[in-house]
């Protein structure tokens, strides 16, 4: 997998001390985004998932993992094996994505449905540069949605969290 960088004890990519996951490769490539130099899919770095979740898996203070890039679900198959790990270890898993809960669940890349379930939280929906707001808790734009993954699933309809 392509990554452009990981961080082990980010406090600002969700709830707790967290294991955050920059994933490279964005198709999105919304204009204003916060990290546009994890858009380019041929940047970053090389890594295999079982690389990263040695990594992850370093410190025992760790609360959860934090998905997010690029876009994770352009990944969706490795992302979904460290997610994997960090459900079998107790962490909660928060991924930020581009597409909506809705578009998700169409598979817009292989491995999609599975990472998705794999999910505690999913905040989803493009970043628009319009819809800013620096008031929002764990979200760029007021479109974008923070989603209760499992809810939302067995109801077959977006719930926020």
């Amino acid at each position: 997998m392509r990554i452009a960088n990981y961080v082990h004890d980010s406090i600002v990519d969700g709830p707790g001390l967290r294991f955050a996951l920059f994933t490279q490769g964005c198709p999105h490539r919304c204009p204003g985004c916060h990290n546009p130099g994890t858009h380019d899919f041929a940047e970053g770095k090389e890594i295999t998932a079982e690389a990263v979740v040695t990594e992850m898996l370093k410190n025992p203070l760790t609360d959860g993992l934090t998905l997010t890039g690029g876009e994770p679900f352009s990944q969706a198959e490795d992302c979904a094996i460290i997610a994997r790990a960090a459900r079998e270890r107790g962490l909660n898993v928060w991924a930020w994505s581009g597409w909506t809960f809705e578009e998700l669940l169409k598979e817009p890349a292989q491995g999609a449905l599975e990472l998705l379930a794999l999910c505690d939280v999913l905040v989803d929906g493009l970043y628009l540069e319009s819809e800013r707001s620096l008031s929002l808790k764990w979200r760029g734009s007021k479109n974008q949605r923070v989603l209760d993954v499992k809810k939302s699933l067995d109801a077959g309809e977006a719930v926020l969290l």
